[in-house]
């Protein structure tokens, strides 16, 4: 059995989502926990506070054991972009993309044996 969080349009681009949550994929909860505490990206924030919600979601809906978890999943996906200018030099402008992020994270409980 197993239990997810999703976070939808999050402000922080997939590329660097990606880069923090290629750290935790398939590890233990509290490992994981371990590793996105000491990870200094805004990224790991978020992504700590999305793993709480996941471990929540299986213990109160599933009725599953916190300890025993491990994460089954976890994948980012491009979000829309929003698109802005910014003025430059001799009249031009220059495009900004503001990048956001759709966030997944599935975890299940070990299989003894």
């Amino acid at each position: 059995m197993e239990a997810k969080a999703i976070a939808k349009r999050v402000r922080i681009s997939p590329r660097k989502a990606r880069l923090v949550i290629d750290l935790v994929r398939g590890k233990e909860i509290g490992e994981a926990f371990g590793v996105l505490r000491n990870t200094p990206n805004k990224a790991a924030g978020i992504i700590e506070k999305l793993l709480n919600s996941a471990v929540a979601n299986a213990e109160n809906n599933h009725g599953m054991i916190a300890d025993e978890l491990y994460i089954s999943e976890a994948y980012v996906d491009e979000g829309p972009t929003m698109k802005r200018y910014k003025p430059r030099a001799m009249g031009q402008a220059s495009p900004i993309n503001k990048r956001t992020s759709h966030l997944t994270i599935k975890v299940a409980e070990k299989k003894e044996g």
